[in-house]
């Protein structure tokens, strides 16, 4: 049993909160379960398209830089996705009510907030994997006025 719960860990709230289970943590990788809902944003007629698993994977890494801060005794701070890469899906929905497994590795972390992860979600007839880029900020409130 983890230390924190996935909702003490990603900073979303409500129906964008969408990982159930924080499995494993260890100092470079992460793994998370959820169930498909049919209850959220990304659902339609019991189905859930393929390309969320990349939000499911942002979640899981969200998940990990939170747990790393309150290891440190930091607050949980917002990030964002850049890009993905090498998105590959062997289906084009998710079932809704299925169980999956989504599995992260950090591959590199920069000074500056940046940040490449390795993903992977695996289920019953469900296999995909990519690469994201990430950015954490220092001050995400600085941040997003530079940006606007």
């Amino acid at each position: 049993m983890q230390k924190y719960t996935a909702e003490e860990l990603v900073p979303h709230s409500g129906d964008m909160s969408l990982l159930d289970e924080i499995v494993l943590v260890e100092e470079d990788k992460l793994m998370a379960k959820l169930r498909v809902r049919d209850d959220g944003l990304f659902s339609r007629d019991k189905r859930v398209p393929a390309y969320v698993g990349i939000e499911y994977m942002a979640q899981a890494i969200a998940a990990f830089s939170g747990y790393h801060a309150k290891e440190k005794g930091e607050d949980v701070r917002l990030g964002f996705l850049l890009g993905t890469r090498k998105f590959l899906t062997n289906f084009e929905n998710y079932q809704c009510g299925e169980e999956i497994t989504v599995q992260i590795e950090r591959l590199l972390q920069a000074e500056n907030g940046m940040a490449t992860f390795e993903c992977w979600i695996s289920g019953s007839g469900v296999e995909q994997n990519a690469r994201l880029n990430v950015y954490q900020p220092d001050n995400v409130t600085a941040y997003l006025k530079e940006t606007s």
